[in-house]
């Protein structure tokens, strides 16, 4: 057999690298039964608003018996689990790693590391029950439009996607109306697939309404 005719040994066990990790995170995740997942900023500090209003909110959920699930991070992922982990309730960090190190925050009672960013998006998303979206940059819009997308498409079931803060969002929902809506490239009820909410009790209420809890 020619050299340039066997199969690439590295790009196979790329392969059997991707299904360990899937393997781990189902394994480790498998047993939740209520979880919600947080995405923002790993920039933002301690005495931001939304840092606060994050944490705040993981606090809640987390008394109401969700999981709360983030990247592991800095600043809003940070914020999430610590408001989890100060009311002593799990908090769970599913870190990526990066060219330039990404530290898992202290306040995670269960850590999961991934190389590849996708596994990592399917284990955010596939124990969720909601997703809360706090302001962020291109990673937390990456990750925003892929829920969406993934509802809208119907290949995950549809959840509550809440968004922080009207502020921040509706200049970009301005835009999706504008650009997206009239010019026909969305239909009129994806506009119905999240909803913007200013206060933690907003967004539990949203959720709790969407599963018929209220």
């Amino acid at each position: 057999m020619n050299i340039k005719d066997m199969p690439d040994i590295e790009e196979s066990w790329r392969v059997l690298r991707i299904m360990g990790e899937f393997i781990e995170g189902i394994d480790n995740l498998s047993g939740i039964e209520k979880a919600v997942t947080i995405f923002g900023s790993a920039r933002l500090k301690e005495n931001d608003k939304y840092y606060k209003l994050a944490k705040e909110t993981a606090s809640l959920f987390a008394k109401n018996g969700y999981t709360v699930i983030t990247g592991g991070g800095p600043g809003i992922m940070e914020a999430g689990n610590r408001g989890a982990y100060e009311v002593e309730k799990e908090t769970i960090g599913l870190n990526i790693k990066l060219p330039f190190e990404q530290r898992p925050n202290k306040y995670i009672t269960k850590l999961l590391t991934f190389k590849y960013f996708f596994v990592r998006k399917v284990m955010f998303i596939k124990y969720t029950k909601a997703v809360l979206v706090f302001p962020g940059g291109f990673g937390t819009l990456d990750e925003l439009f892929e829920v969406i997308t993934l509802v809208q498409t119907h290949r995950i079931e549809r959840i509550p996607i809440v968004l922080f803060g009207k502020e921040f969002w509706l200049p970009l929902i301005e835009w999706i109306e504008q650009y997206l809506k009239e010019r026909k490239l969305i239909s009129p009820e994806d506009m119905d697939l999240f909803r913007i909410v200013e206060t933690p009790e907003e967004s539990l209420e949203e959720v709790k309404r969407f599963y018929g809890s209220i």
